[in-house]
Formats: C-alpha cells, structure tokens, sequence
C-alpha cells in the first residue's frame, strides 16, 4: 500500500495492467497465450516494486549525490525499461500471430 499511496509511476503502471489483463479476457486467446500476457504484466508491476524499493532504501541511507546511489536509481529504471519492453514485445507477438 505504501507503493500505490507514495509512487506515481506504480499507480500509472497499476492502472495501464489493469486495462491490459481486463482486455486479456475480451480477446479471442488461447489459454496459454492469455497466461503469457498476464504473466508478463504482473512481472512489470514487480519489477516496478522492486525499483521503488531500491530507491527507497538508497534514499534512506544518504540524500547526498553518490555515483553508486546514481547507478543503483538507473538500473532499477532500466530493470522496469526492459519489463515494459518485454510487455510490449509479448502482445505484439500474441496480437501479430
């Protein structure tokens, strides 16, 4: 909860997945293919925890600039990049085939 109430980005991405799983069940899928699209979107939105939780916890040791702390922000950002990458590869592939 703390997420949803204190990260705009996890509620942006909360409320995209919704929409997205809810479309899952509209499509004509095969049960595999729906699996994938949902498996998928629940990684994103893990992903997207995990990365508010590094910055929480880099925030939480030192508000000073550090090219470490730097490094540890952008990697969880490009973590959530790829995730958000691997979503939309998933339903161009299922949606294409």
């Amino acid at each position: 909860m703390a997420t949803v109430r204190g990260e705009a980005a996890f509620r942006q991405l909360l409320a995209l997945h919704g929409v997205l799983m809810a479309v899952t069940f509209v499509l004509n899928l095969s049960p595999i293919e729906r699996a994938v699209m949902l498996a998928v979107s629940f990684i994103s939105l893990l992903v997207e925890l995990l990365n508010s939780a590094i910055e929480a916890v880099v925030d939480r040791i030192s508000l000073e600039r550090h090219p470490l702390s730097k490094n540890a922000k952008d990697m969880g950002s490009a973590a959530q990049t790829v995730s958000l990458l691997m979503v939309g590869a998933v339903w161009a592939v299922v949606l294409m085939a």
